[in-house]
């Protein structure tokens, strides 16, 4: 019998816990984006989050773990993932959800290659093969069309490979830094790049009209009823328990390894959109979550395999 790591399982809980919660804040912002300006929702949802953030910092080490030697490269890396979130949610707006989540899916295939450029990761022929399946799977299900002929559809794509590039990161500074820090600094370049792009459209004099994702970037503010500050409120919450969740995965367990269980994300966009707005995937796109879920299964039995293969030696 093989055992997986605890680290490993731990970090792939955490994993799908994260990407559960933040799939609850596509639906939102999906929601949102028609009436409002993805900065507002961002400001609100950063302001919600900080007090949430702080309290986990005193939770796990004080503050003390805010400013340590090298603390700037949490801040570095906090504009890797506001470029990354930015980009999905204004395609979100301009997409419909499932398709959105879809193109992200190019962000596991780009965390497993930059994991053995940038932190000299082994990764076997059968993992590569594996996440390679994932992603045919996300190919599969997306079947490109022309209602995808469109600019925005770039922009998971640009999403991926900064969310790619942030959870690299994530790995490296994870053994210098805490979860809670990491996602307190985040959300701190979140809330000051919110900031900025209410400074610039706020007034909604440059408002766009015509084009989805432009005009929940350019949308000046607008007074919600209380219904819809909640949810963006909602929307800190989910960013708080969220991005905790996550930044712990990443620090604990392989990016080789959790990038494959990223498409779980797509299991709760075709939920989501069925529910909301009445999208069910026939026969093909069931296939393809098949093969996405599959895929991840793979990729852990050859961490297992690979584990249980190094420790043969020893125990000979």
């Amino acid at each position: 019998m093989f055992r997986i790591p605890r680290p490993t399982l731990l970090g792939i809980l955490c994993l799908c816990s994260g990407i559960a919660v933040f799939s609850v804040q596509d639906l939102i912002l999906k929601l949102l984006s028609g009436s409002y300006p993805l900065h507002q929702a961002m400001v609100i949802r950063s302001l919600t989050a900080m007090p949430l953030l702080f309290l986990l910092v005193l939770r796990d080490g004080g503050v003390a773990t805010l400013v340590p030697p090298g603390w700037w490269r949490m801040a570095a890396r906090g504009w890797l993932n506001f470029a990354a979130y930015t980009a999905y949610y204004l395609a979100l707006a301009a997409l419909p959800i499932a398709s959105t989540v879809t193109l992200f899916f190019s962000a596991p295939l780009m965390i497993t290659a930059l994991s053995v450029v940038m932190l000299g990761a082994r990764v076997g022929p059968l993992r590569w093969s594996a996440v390679a399946l994932g992603f045919g799977g996300v190919v599969l299900m997306l079947r490109p069309g022309s209602a995808l002929f469109d600019w925005a559809a770039l922009l998971p794509v640009v999403a991926g490979l900064a969310y790619a590039m942030t959870m690299i990161l994530t790995r490296i500074q994870g053994t210098r830094f805490t979860a809670p820090a990491m996602a307190f600094h985040g959300n701190v370049v979140f809330l000051f790049c919110a900031l900025a792009l209410s400074a610039v459209f706020g007034s909604g004099e440059m408002a766009q009209s015509g084009h989805a994702s432009l005009d929940f970037l350019t949308r000046g503010w607008v007074m919600p009823p209380l219904r819809d500050l909640g949810l963006m409120a909602l929307c800190g919450v989910i960013a708080a328990a969220g991005l905790t969740l996550l930044t712990q995965a990443y620090r604990i367990a392989p990016s080789s390894v959790l990038a494959p269980f990223e498409y779980t994300a797509l299991i709760w966009g075709v939920i989501y959109g069925w529910l909301v707005w009445g999208d069910w995937p026939d026969a093909i796109g069931w296939l393809g979550v098949a093969v996405i879920c599959g895929a991840g299964l793979i990729v852990l039995w050859s961490e297992a395999q690979d584990q249980r293969s190094a420790a043969a030696p020893t125990a000979a």
